[in-house]
Parts: C-alpha cells; sequence; structure tokens
C-alpha cells in the first residue's frame, strides 16, 4: 500500500509540475514581448525616426548634383569625362587621432588632382602650408568620424577646401587617398 501512495504522490507532483513552468514562461514572453516593443520604439524615435536624416539626404543630393553640373560645366558636355588633371603627391601622413580614451593612429597617403602644372608648381612652393593645414585637420578628427565611408568623402572635401584656400585661385579638383590605415 506504501508503494501505490508513493506512485500516487509521484503522478500528481508530476502533473502539476508542468503548470509551473508554463505559467513562468507566459510571463516572461510577455515582459520580453513588452521590453522589445519599448526598445524598438526608443530607437525608432530617438535614433532614426527624425526628420534631420531626410533633409541631410536631400542636401547632399542637391550637393552632388551642384558638383556634377559644375565638374561637367568645366570638362564640356554632359556624358562625357572631363580630362583628367595634373597629379599631385604628397609624402605620407601619419597623425594621432582625437580619441580621448585611447591613442589612435591615422597613416593617410593622398595625391592631388589640379587642373594644371601651374597649380602643380605652386602648390610645391607651399608644401610646408599644405602639410600644417592638413595634419592640423587630421589630428582634429577622431576614429569615428573617419572610420564610415560617408566620413572618408567628408574628409576628403575638407582637404580640397582647405588645399584651394592657400592657392591665389582654386585650382585642386579632387583628393585621392592612397593609402588609408587606422590604428
Amino acid at each position: 500500500m506504501a508503494d501505490v501512495a508513493a506512485a500516487d504522490e509521484k503522478t500528481s507532483v508530476a502533473a502539476s509540475a508542468p503548470v509551473f513552468p508554463l505559467k513562468l514562461l507566459i510571463i516572461v514572453s510577455v515582459v520580453a514581448l513588452v521590453f522589445g516593443v519599448g526598445g524598438a520604439f526608443v530607437v525608432v524615435k530617438f535614433l532614426g525616426g527624425s526628420n534631420k536624416g531626410a533633409e541631410n539626404s536631400e542636401e547632399q543630393k542637391a550637393d552632388a548634383e551642384a558638383k556634377a553640373d559644375s565638374k561637367s560645366e568645366a570638362g564640356g558636355k554632359h556624358g562625357q569625362a572631363s580630362a583628367p588633371g595634373v597629379m599631385f603627391d604628397l609624402d605620407p601622413f601619419i597623425v594621432n587621432l582625437a580619441d580621448t580614451s585611447d591613442v589612435r593612429y591615422l597613416k593617410l597617403t593622398l595625391k592631388l588632382e589640379v587642373d594644371s602644372e601651374a597649380v602643380a608648381a605652386e602648390l610645391s612652393a607651399r608644401i610646408p602650408q599644405m602639410r600644417d593645414a592638413i595634419l592640423v585637420l587630421l589630428s582634429s578628427k577622431d576614429v569615428n568620424a573617419i572610420r564610415t565611408t560617408q566620413g572618408k568623402f567628408q574628409l576628403r572635401d575638407e582637404i580640397t577646401q582647405r588645399t584651394n584656400g592657400l592657392l591665389k585661385k582654386p585650382g585642386v579638383r579632387s583628393v585621392y587617398f592612397t593609402e588609408f590605415v587606422v590604428q
């Protein structure tokens, strides 16, 4: 008889055991769902849902179209590539980036595309000023600003503006990165 009573207790315990984990499973699922929906709301509301991104992309498209129009006017008709400019080489730059938590380095080698040999000669005379302007610009950047493709394009544009600012008449068409290492 004792064996039968013990067997009845085991089956009643076994039958009631799945009810507790099932309730716990439902509670945990509901809590996870609430946190998931809340987290998604926060991400969309604060990080991705603003109209600033749409405005920035429209401004970037307009800037790209304006650059394309100015290049096509300088180079001739639409659909024809302008003649390649003179390439001007610069020695590599090695700078500390402006990261406060870690010490990071950037090694950058550039080639400048200029309009003519006269502009290249003017740049040759201003190498110390040009290197200084580029070094100050590079050392003001942090790794997050230059790691993305958009950051590299922005850096390219800033270098073009700074080098054109040193010339009597802007003559630098584009900047090309031939080496870009962040460590």
